[in-house]
């Protein structure tokens, strides 16, 4: 892979992609922070295709491709409000989720949002931090009966 991140607006047949991703980073990316029993309960035992593309019909977001092969992916609405922000395990740490962040976060600004929301993973706060948002509280979160800590961060747009 090289390290040239290109960036381009998610459509529903990228359901494929964004089903492997989400998979891949639930299951490999976040062993550091929860455990096999939480990482199944939020991940699944398989990916969900047929979910996938139902879920991004509704969805405004952006893939990171590197090579052409799509890397990562994150949603956002006009109000500002990132509700998925995932990376291949494999691209992290070379600028994928910045980019995507930038992007997501000038759509919204475009839009009028005056700040950005997310819940995220302990493993995706450090990131959020060092792009320069705040936590606002963690919260707990049952996913089918397990429970997870998650982070409810925000960022100004200014």
């Amino acid at each position: 892979m090289g390290n040239r991140v290109d960036i381009r607006p998610l459509v529903v047949g990228d359901y494929r992609a964004v089903g492997r991703i989400f998979f891949c980073a639930v299951h490999e990316g976040t062993r550091g922070a929860y455990n096999y029993e939480q990482r199944l309960a939020w991940g699944g035992e398989t990916i969900h295709l047929d979910r996938w593309k139902k879920r991004l019909e509704t969805l405004t977001g952006f893939v990171a491709e590197m090579d052409d092969e799509p890397v990562g992916f994150f949603t956002v609405d006009p109000t500002g409000y990132i509700e998925i922000a995932f990376v291949l395990p494999s691209a992290t740490g070379i600028g994928v989720g910045r980019a995507l962040l930038r992007e997501a976060e000038r759509w919204a600004k475009d839009r009028g949002a005056k700040r950005l929301t997310t819940e995220a993973s302990l493993v995706a706060r450090p990131f959020f931090l060092k792009s320069g948002w705040h936590v606002v509280m963690e919260e707990r979160v049952e996913r089918r009966g397990v429970i997870l800590t998650r982070c409810k961060m925000h960022k100004a747009l200014g």
